[in-house]
């Protein structure tokens, strides 16, 4: 049997309030808020704001909400989650989605050192270094990287067979959808294009389980060439841990 992938929906959610302080915004490559989606991106997504970009002005220099004891410590080393990979993650002077950007982080970039200082806006935000440079990044799109594990298994054996698709974006996204939850709704953002060598690859993140310790799930898709098709070859899962709480020495969510 084959799988195809009847439809891609693509919910693109420009969220951005008057002080940019809302829990969903989004900081990227030319923008202020994010790409959202419920069940996939589209693989032809690009940022999603631009025009806002050059108008976009520092409106204070001042430090901006409430520090809050919640955060990840001093040291912790986290990783970029739920960025596309035609976009990044905007690194701010000062806490909020209007304050001046300071540096570029790229999607999958997994050594950003928290310096131990977190605001509540009421969205997030924490201080970091990244290559040197310090500033604030929202911390919905940051996560302990925990565990990578082999599980094509549990994939074909949930598909009852090795699921088949036209390319390998399309079929990265059936696995995501298989992995994702309705109820919260998963987001499912394409970090890592889909490339064409003896194997065909794309990593996606799974972002929103329902569960307070993982955030969710980085999954890199091989597949083999089938005829005209893709056919699913292995899945290595990497679990995404909440920053407030950590990761284990076993790579295990706490």
């Amino acid at each position: 049997m084959r799988l195809e992938v009847s439809s891609i929906v693509i919910v693109l959610a420009v969220l951005l309030a008057a002080c940019g302080e809302e829990p969903g915004a989004s900081e990227t490559t030319t923008t202020i808020d994010a790409v959202e989606t419920t069940t996939s991106v589209s693989p032809t997504s690009t940022t999603t704001d631009a025009a806002t970009t050059t108008s976009e002005s520092p409106t204070t220099t001042a430090m901006r909400g409430e520090p809050v004891d919640m955060g990840p410590p001093a040291g912790a080393t986290l990783g970029v989650i739920g960025v596309a990979h035609n976009d990044v993650l905007n690194l701010r002077a000062n806490p909020g989605a209007d304050q001046p950007i300071v540096a570029e982080i790229p999607p999958t970039h997994d050594e950003i050192v928290a310096l131990g200082e977190t605001r509540s806006l009421p969205a997030f935000w924490t201080k970091v270094s990244y290559e040197g440079t310090e500033g604030w990044v929202n911390m919905r799109y940051l996560a302990y990287l925990g565990d990578t594990t082999d599980t094509t298994a549990e994939f074909v054996a949930n598909f009852g067979e090795r699921p088949e698709a036209a390319t390998m974006t399309e079929l990265g996204i059936i696995v995501a959808e298989a992995m994702a939850s309705d109820d919260p709704p998963s987001e499912i953002v394409i970090v890592v294009e889909e490339s064409i060598g003896d194997l065909g690859e794309v990593t996606l993140d799974v972002v929103g389980l329902g569960d307070d310790s993982v955030r969710g799930v980085r999954l890199h898709v091989f597949g083999g060439r089938l005829d005209d098709l893709f056919q699913l070859r292995t899945v290595e899962q990497t679990v995404l841990c909440d920053p407030t709480r950590g990761v284990g020495d076993d790579g295990v969510c706490v």
